[in-house]
Formats: structure tokens, sequence, C-alpha cells
């Protein structure tokens, strides 16, 4: 259904009904590595005016740090779709990216004192 406005074809349960290729130009691949955990922000350089509408609703998701996979589910496409632009958002300096790096476990991941107290602190917040 058109949304009376001229916009793109959407559907309230599937999304939008343009298929993936044709946002990300026919690519598949993108060209910088990015995982679902990777954090992207917006950088004060403007990019490219050849970028579309898409590079634009991704820029501005990135204003604040944002990771891949939430940037996949706020639009609404699949993640490969987001490397792809966010490639081109890289490329063009728009955009930094910081891999997600776990913190170190200390001298005993499972110890139970640990757990508790953050159990504890979980239900005190509910």
């Amino acid at each position: 259904m058109a949304d009376g406005r001229g916009g793109p074809w959407l559907d309230d349960d599937a999304g939008r009904l343009i298929r993936p290729y044709t946002v990300s130009d026919g690519r598949t691949k993108p060209t910088h590595h990015f995982d679902l955990m990777t954090m992207v922000g917006a950088t004060d350089t403007k990019p490219r005016n050849d970028l579309g509408l898409d590079h634009a609703n991704v820029l501005k998701l990135c204003e604040g740090a944002v990771t891949v996979a939430e940037l996949s589910a706020h639009l609404r496409m699949p993640a490969t779709v987001i490397k792809v632009l966010l490639s081109d958002l890289v490329e063009s300096g728009a955009v930094t990216t910081r891999t997600f790096t776990p913190a170190p476990l200390g001298e005993d991941p499972a110890d139970l004192e640990l757990l508790e107290a953050v159990l504890d602190g979980l239900r005190k917040r509910l």
C-alpha cells in the first residue's frame, strides 16, 4: 500500500516492500568489516552528495553511538544491507566505527558472591 504521501511502499507488518539489494545498489558485500556489535558514531564530516535517503537515515541514527544490530532493527533492514550503507559512510568519512571488546573476566568468572551482588542490584532496580 502506498503511504498516501508519495513515499516508499509500506506494509504495516512487512515493512518496506522494496528489495534490499535496491537499497544497496545491488551490492551484497560491504567494503569494510562490521559485526553486529560494532559501534558506529557520526563525525562532523558531511557525506558525499550522491548518497541517498537510506544513507541519511542511517547517519541520523548514528548521531549517538549505536551498534549495527540496532541500526538494522530500527530501520527494519537486513544487517547486510546496513553494513553496505555503513561502508559507504565510512569511506566518505561521515561515520567512525569501534569494535566491541568484552571486558576481561576476573580470576573466577563464576564467582558466586559477585553473581549474587549483581542479582541483588537488579532486584532493587525492578
